[in-house]
């Protein structure tokens, strides 16, 4: 299989560059419709950086996370080499010839002298403070947590992610001691963040969407593909980088794109009629808050059906628990800076029209 290349992105790496090249004073939220490319373009960039940066990279994608020490055993990359109780010299060493970290490095005694704390969570957050304080002062943290809703719901004394939040400010706008980057394609957890009163002042947004029509031309360009091939794979599933992909290999093994972007219409097509055909005949809830509510098939449809002539509509067009089934089933796309609702793809916005068409 091709291996495919990083594309583009100059804005969006231009703006994440500028963010470190400044002192640290805020948390920067990466969202953006699934599979837009936010991982990937994080992953090249951590790739990228000069050496002064030192990027800490906690990815919670497909972790199962039920309580704090699963929290814990993601967050810290535990050091079995030996037991060390001074932090400042283990700070110092650990980082000589390092430059890609997949969590936050811990002696596995000093590890375990927080499980055995009751308030584990200050504890966790005093080491983190004091190991990114005592790093040589020539290197700049760079903490990156990809996917952080999973631990939305998470309580411990609490809820575990306002406690981040908390010590998140705490690093950037009051320290100004590490770089904080969130990433996250789960638009409710970024429409309630935005929302949240403890980081006014003290976040900042980057969407990263699916590529546009140039950047997709561009993209395709690369691989060698005609101008009908490239207009019936723009016409059909839009600018998102993984369907592209998708595309591109089929095409490397001999499949015919029209054949392919077929496949696709009418698999996402079934899924959606089927979500759809679910909720009318056995009903469905959506938990907002400490509130049960009852998801409605009509109103579900009614949603969809402003998409049969309109790329966006506007998140106070949809009644709440409408627009948050929709976008937790991964059919709509919230965008809590511009307060509109779009499909989250355009396949999705196609066989979105296709299955209205038959309601």
């Amino acid at each position: 299989m091709k291996r495919i290349e990083f594309h583009n992105r100059e804005r969006e790496k231009k703006e994440i560059i500028d963010i470190l090249n400044s002192e640290p004073s805020l948390i920067t939220f990466v969202y953006g419709p699934i599979n837009s490319g936010k991982t990937t373009l994080i992953n090249y960039l951590i790739g990228q950086l000069p050496d002064v940066y030192v990027p800490f990279y906690v990815n919670l994608r497909g972790r199962f996370i039920t309580g704090y020490e699963d929290f814990l055993n993601v967050l810290f990359e535990i050091d079995e080499g030996g037991a060390i109780d001074n932090v400042s010299d283990y700070a110092q060493s650990f980082l000589k010839d390092l430059k890609i970290l997949s969590g936050i490095p811990i002696p596995l005694n000093l590890f375990e002298q927080i499980f055995e704390k009751k308030d584990k969570s200050k504890d966790m957050f005093r080491y983190i403070e004091r190991f990114f304080s005592e790093m040589p002062k020539k290197r700049v943290p760079v903490l990156i947590l990809d996917e952080m809703q999973v631990i939305g719901d998470l309580k411990i004394d609490g809820l575990l992610i306002y406690k981040l939040f908390n010590f998140f400010v705490r690093l950037t706008k009051e320290l100004h001691l590490a770089h904080v980057f969130v990433i996250t394609s789960d638009s409710l957890f970024i429409e309630q963040v935005y929302s949240e009163a403890i980081l006014s002042g003290r976040s900042d947004y980057l969407l990263v969407d699916d590529f546009d029509y140039e950047q997709t031309m561009d993209f395709l360009d690369g691989y060698g593909w005609g101008e009908h091939e490239k207009e019936s794979t723009w016409q059909g599933v839009g600018g998102k980088p993984v369907f592209l992909v998708k595309l591109i290999n089929a095409k490397i093994s001999g499949k015919k794109i029209e054949d392919v972007l077929s496949s696709m219409f009418i698999r996402r097509t079934g899924e959606i009629t089927t979500r759809l055909k679910l909720v009318k005949e056995l009903g469905d809830e959506m938990v907002i808050g400490s509130k049960h509510c009852d998801v409605h098939y009509e109103k579900l449809v009614a949603t969809l059906k402003m998409f049969v002539d309109r790329e966006k509509i506007g998140m106070n067009d949809v009644d709440e628990v409408s627009k948050r089934y929709l976008v937790k089933e991964n059919i709509l796309f919230v965008d809590p800076l511009t307060a509109m609702i779009a499909p989250q793809s355009r396949l999705d916005m196609l066989a979105i029209r296709e299955v209205i068409r038959d309601v």
